[in-house]
């Protein structure tokens, strides 16, 4: 699938989607949202695709309607209610929606798993030979407590038969965090010290990208992509919640399979 770029306008405005730089095969279709190419105004503006961040609920609807169009989705997204754990869900098998879950799964053509992010980790998964895909919402609470682990293992598949995709977040330089950030990962792993460094007043820059794949790796995921973004430091492109407060839009990224004559 080609990514949808904005036709007639500057080489500075971003892009309208940006697909994964992966390998995976033909019938796995993967996209992430940038800010641009939506209705809603102010802080929101303009591709906001959350309905729980105080945007008005009719552009929220109105840009939901516009990326299903653009994308030429099979089905609507299914959205889920993220809290920051480590539950999964399948999302071809009829769950309540939207689910509690940051993860989801899907095994069967046309359905879209989804995932919203203004800073926290995207990461889309799909296999080999493309029979199962996943988004999973990763930040650091989600990372430390195991959301990649708890994807993997729905998915039910060899780590070697796997392709990851780490999509827009925000960067080590521009995430300072406190101690107890650090100590929740170096209690698991002390490799994880690699991934923070030193900021003013005892805090630490941490890298959500390193995190992941770290923990990528030691499952055996040595096919990862991705990670070269940062939500906080390219603001025409992308909301951060770090950046912009409360009154901040979220980006979608999202997964699924389709038929290669679909």
């Amino acid at each position: 699938m080609p990514c949808v770029r904005m036709q007639g306008r500057p080489p500075a405005m971003p892009e309208l989607y940006i697909r994964p730089g992966w390998p995976a095969p033909a019938r796995v279709h993967a996209c992430t949202t940038t800010r641009a190419g939506g209705v809603s105004v102010g802080g929101y503006a303009s591709m906001n695709l959350a309905d729980h961040v105080g945007d008005n609920p009719v552009h929220v609807a109105q840009n939901r309607s516009r990326l299903a169009e653009a994308l030429a989705l099979p089905s609507a997204p299914v959205w889920l209610q993220q809290v920051h754990g480590v539950h999964v869900v399948d999302v071809g098998a009829g769950i309540e929606v939207p689910a509690e879950a940051d993860a989801a799964f899907a095994t069967r053509t046309g359905v879209v798993c989804s995932v919203l992010t203004a800073d926290c980790l995207p990461l889309l998964l799909c296999d080999r030979q493309g029979t199962r895909v996943a988004a999973a919402h990763a930040g650091w609470r989600g990372l430390a407590a195991g959301v990649i682990e708890a994807t993997m293992a729905a998915l039910e598949l060899p780590a070697s038969e796997l392709l990851a995709w780490l999509g827009p977040a925000i960067s080590g330089p521009a995430y300072v965090v406190g101690d107890e950030v650090r100590a929740a990962f170096i209690s698991q792993s002390a490799e994880s010290s690699e991934a923070f460094l030193p900021a003013p007043e005892g805090r630490w820059q941490a890298d959500l990208y390193r995190l992941a794949r770290q923990r990528l790796a030691a499952l055996g995921v040595d096919a990862v992509y991705g990670g070269e973004h940062c939500t906080f430091r390219e603001p025409t492109q992308f909301y951060s919640y770090r950046r912009d407060g409360a009154r901040s839009g979220r980006m979608a990224s999202l997964v699924w399979l389709q038929d290669i004559d679909g």
